[in-house]
């Protein structure tokens, strides 16, 4: 299914919204002469002259035709490069005549979202619309670039008011996507990406994405949007120490924040990262069990359900790994699932941990900041375990 194009935008979704087709040429010709996008661009195809690649840029019309012939080719060479695994199941779960929001975990800034597009259109489907955050988009070319991607922006760090009213305005063309552009959407579970793996979904999503249609009830209004999470699972994180290191920053500081370029870093790594496998669980949408909670219930409790409903499906469909099972009998001392690994294995997962914490930057290490990153990390690849173990017990 191809989302409708020809419904024209709402004035008041027209900047947050993807670029529309009819621009898109237009903005095509502004984004090549780019120095940032330039530069971006050979770092990431170096074997490509920019002005062959500026050529086929400037020949395409319209987002579909970027996602099949620019960004499906460059996913399929980053996989075969970097030696990524994409696998998916539950896919019997979708009709292709249904548009979609995607709730999912988050583990990468860039490929959640990207590799999800490529699944989707490798089945039939268009690309999703992603949500990206403004605070990503710390140059122009990267907004303008991201808006010809499909993607539709989600105002952070404002006022309190503020903060309300682009919630109100998020929902609504969310709303509108879903209903008249039948268009599916990705967006995460949480704001950011959840650093110890330990997901969980956040309470004000849920009460912004009902935002959208205040002349229904929260749960109808919900239903609108088609939500169907996707659980997604990780071999190996090539950003695991960055987040380690996040943990370890914000405890020796309470008041650490990151700079802008430390996004841009977690970009880079995550996407010329080793992987290994990668996995993504499509499960069914959640329309029948909203509607199996009670009429009347108190708004929190709603919310507590919807969130404990998303939670459960994403945690019951991760796929484990062997480092999962290595990270938890490590973590907890113990042998518990020894069987589903060998010692060599766990030596190699040790040393690749240990290797990780070998490429922080930035500041020294002493052997307590080493010890306290080690542990962390393996929080990171244990706790998806845990909670698989939880859902499906």
């Amino acid at each position: 299914m191809i989302e409708n194009e020809n419904i024209p935008i709402p004035v008041e979704y027209q900047d947050i919204c993807p670029i529309p087709d009819k621009d898109f040429q237009t903005a095509m010709t502004i984004l090549v002469q780019e120095p940032g996008f330039q530069n971006i661009v050979s770092m990431a195809l170096p074997n490509y002259k920019y002005s062959e690649f500026k050529h086929v840029l400037l020949g395409i019309n319209t987002k579909h035709e970027f996602q099949v012939k620019v960004m499906k080719p460059f996913l399929e060479g980053l996989m075969a490069k970097t030696g990524t695994t994409l696998t998916t199941s539950g896919n019997e779960f979708l009709d292709k005549e249904v548009p979609y929001t995607f709730v999912t975990n988050h583990r990468d800034i860039v490929l959640d979202s990207a590799q999800l597009s490529y699944l989707l259109i490798k089945g039939g489907r268009d690309a999703c619309e992603i949500a990206i955050g403004n605070n990503l988009l710390i140059y122009d070319w990267i907004t303008k670039l991201v808006r010809m991607n499909k993607s539709f922006i989600v105002k952070r760090n404002l006022g309190r008011i503020q903060t309300l009213t682009a919630a109100v305005q998020l929902s609504g063309y969310m709303h509108f996507a879903v209903e008249q552009k039948r268009a599916s959407l990705w967006i995460a579970q949480r704001e950011g990406r959840c650093k110890d793996s330990n997901d969980r979904t956040q309470e004000s999503l849920i009460k912004m994405l009902a935002y959208g249609n205040r002349d229904k009830s929260f749960i109808e209004s919900l239903k609108e949007l088609n939500i169907a999470p996707i659980s997604i699972s990780y071999e190996y994180d090539p950003n695991d120490y960055l987040k380690a290191k996040e943990f370890l920053c914000k405890s020796k500081n309470p008041n650490w924040r990151k700079a802008p370029e430390d996004d841009l870093i977690s970009m880079k790594t995550g996407i010329i990262g080793h992987k290994g496998e990668v996995h993504y669980a499509f499960t069914p949408c959640i329309n029948e069990e909203l509607d199996n909670i009670p009429e009347g219930l108190d708004k929190f409790l709603e919310v507590d359900r919807v969130c404990a409903i998303i939670d459960h499906a994403i945690h019951q469909n991760y796929k484990i790994y062997k480092t999962n099972y290595i990270a938890h009998d490590i973590l907890f001392d113990d042998k518990h699932f020894a069987d589903k690994y060998t010692q060599e294995e766990r030596e190699a997962f040790e040393h690749y941990l240990s290797g990780q914490i070998d490429k922080t930057e930035g500041i020294k290490l002493s052997e307590a900041d080493r010890f306290y990153m080690y542990n962390k990390m393996l929080q990171m690849y244990s706790n998806p375990l845990s909670n698989y173990l939880e859902a499906t017990k």
